[in-house]
């Protein structure tokens, strides 16, 4: 469940509410440093905003990939600096792909319910044909949980669904070619090892892959809109 960024800030209770966790959960993050600490306000308030959410939802699906606290705080601390909810939806999205099977049946209130935003019947049609959301034959939904918050914001982008689609299909198709690729190092890396040692350097390798897939891709992408920008103010 995401926070608009027009919403007004949360408590703590509000917070730990929002993202299905108990108060003591998000204090006890906060003391591990592994969530920024919230902004003080009149009477000694502490408010939470959209990033801290995030924040807290990407470090509940860490641990549900089975990470330990340890790991959790390496990860965090090699996240670029100052990302925001988006960013850390994105990341959030990928590591819920680390697992197979992450879609569950949901009915339509329980659908909206996960977007934290009303949703329109046209909205739902988008959800759907972004293969976040699939129609049950009972009349709900089934829901790929890891993709549901990106695929909310989504809705609120300005290009046409057509585009969207489109730059889906190009991700896919360039995505395919670069696991194929990175499968064919590691099964030459692997060849001469048994099947015992294949399962545990996968395991180890998936989420290292991913996070640097995801962040080469990002960089990749800020350079070309620099350069799109740049070419924009001078006519080039």
């Amino acid at each position: 469940m995401t926070i608009e960024p027009d919403e007004p800030p949360l408590t703590v209770d509000e917070l730990a509410a929002r993202a299905g966790v108990t108060v003591r959960t998000v204090r006890f993050y906060g003391t591990r440093g592994l969530l920024p600490p919230p902004v003080i306000g009149p009477r000694r308030v502490g408010h939470y905003g959209p990033e801290h959410l995030a924040r807290l939802e990407l470090i509940e699906e860490l641990q549900r990939q089975g990470m330990t606290l340890a790991a959790i705080e390496r990860y965090l601390g090699q996240l670029p600096p100052g990302l925001d909810a988006h960013d850390l939806a994105v990341h959030r999205a990928v590591v819920a792909s680390w697992a197979p099977g992450t879609d569950e049946p949901v009915s339509g209130e329980e659908l909206r319910r996960r977007a934290g935003r009303p949703l329109s019947e046209e909205d739902v049609r988008r959800l759907v044909a972004m293969d976040v959301v699939e129609a049950a034959a009972d009349g709900g939904y089934r829901v790929d949980s890891g993709l549901l918050p990106l695929g909310v914001r989504l809705l609120d982008v300005p290009l046409s669904q057509e585009v969207i689609l489109a730059a889906r299909s190009t991700l896919i198709a360039h995505s395919r070619a670069a696991a194929q690729e990175l499968s064919g190092l590691l099964r030459e890396a692997v060849a001469e090892r048994d099947a015992q040692d294949v399962r545990s350097l996968t395991a180890q390798m998936r989420p290292l892959v991913v996070q640097a897939l995801l962040t080469t891709f990002q960089r990749s992408l800020r350079d070309e809109l620099r350069l799109w920008l740049s070419e924009a103010q001078t006519g080039g």
